[in-house]
């Protein structure tokens, strides 16, 4: 599980209802359970995303045995979709993930 920052800005994004509508853009299909939204996609055998608080709570499984075109494919859509929900890119999410891990 992983929990990613959301600019204020992009806070709106969170609520189910919106995150179902981008998961859909990126990868095709999305249903909501709860408040959370379930997708999958070539490599992505199953995403839960929702809101924790002001963050994004991701969880996923994944499928290595899938051929390199497809992997290489998935990530790129798994990386729109973040910086569609959170606004940042993923150049700036690798970034506040190194500065909270040395405690800046």
């Amino acid at each position: 599980m992983q929990k990613y920052p959301v600019r204020p800005d992009h806070r709106a994004n969170l609520v189910a209802a919106r995150l179902e509508e981008i998961a859909r853009a990126e990868f095709g299909t999305a249903a909501r359970e709860g408040e959370s939204v379930v997708a999958s996609f070539g490599a992505l055998q199953r995403l839960s995303a929702g809101a924790a608080g002001r963050e994004l709570q991701v969880d996923m499984t994944m499928d290595p045995k899938v051929p390199e075109a497809v992997a290489s494919e998935t990530i790129a859509r798994y990386n729109r979709f973040l910086e569609a929900v959170t606004g940042y890119s993923s150049k700036e999410r690798a970034k506040r993930l190194r500065k909270s891990a040395s405690g800046g």
